[in-house]
């Protein structure tokens, strides 16, 4: 127990002391997530709204991979934009593996199955009269799905919050992707592994700490949208 308490004590030091290591590495987390969120928020939410209200042959095929691609595991995004942005993938020339770009791509295809399908269901749980109602008043299509989005808007919300929430704490992209460059790639998730191997615990507890204080308001963001 003297251990887990030195610890702790040295931990929260850290924290409230402004840590230049802490700080750098909390700054690179919420950067990468922050964009990629709002990459995924706006290529997510258009998609989840189009499936919602749309009606075609092949879309329950196309809501079934969405589902399947919530799950999909983090090394295996990795491994496939690793394969993409090395110098002998496609995209190799662009020099973005092992930067904050390549990271940022790689939460993002996290995200966007996330955000889709949270939208999608709030489309689901919506008033279906919403969108005939502005037809018969004279709105165009564009206009009566703007209409449902902010009738939604609070299951949008959900969305964007429970995508953020996904890429904060992943930490395969991140590792293969951004390579836990110190200073320009190392997250929270990548630095507590590679502290905690090197016996540096107290720095990689900080982060810990950090990183479920994060989480924790996360969930409570998405709790409260929930409830309204």
């Amino acid at each position: 127990m003297g251990y887990l308490t030195d610890s702790l004590l040295t931990a929260i030091e850290l924290i409230i002391g402004f840590d230049v290591e802490v700080r750098m590495t909390v700054w690179t987390s919420l950067y990468t997530s922050s964009c990629a969120i709002v990459l995924a928020s706006l290529l997510g939410v258009p998609i989840g709204l189009w499936l919602g209200i749309s009606r075609f042959r092949g879309r329950r095929l196309l809501i079934t991979l969405l589902n399947t691609l919530m799950a999909l595991p983090t090394v295996v995004v990795g491994l496939l934009l690793f394969g993409l942005f090395s110098r002998q993938g496609p995209l190799g020339s662009f020099g973005l593996l092992f930067t904050p770009m390549a990271m940022i791509a790689g939460q993002m295809v996290l995200a966007t199955p996330i955000v889709a399908n949270y939208v999608l269901a709030a489309v689901a749980g919506a008033d279906d009269r919403i969108i005939n109602t502005a037809l018969t008043l004279g709105a165009t299509r564009l206009q009566a799905a703007l209409q449902l989005l902010r009738e939604i808007r609070f299951g949008v919300m959900a969305a964007v919050i429970a995508g953020f929430g996904r890429v904060i704490a992943e930490v395969g992209v991140a590792m293969m992707l951004g390579g836990n460059i110190r200073g320009t790639t190392r997250t929270m998730t990548t630095a507590i592994a590679l502290e905690t191997s090197k016996g540096e615990f107290a720095f990689g507890l900080a982060l810990g700490l950090v990183l479920l204080g994060v989480a924790l308001l996360v969930n409570l963001g998405l709790n409260q949208v929930q409830q309204r």
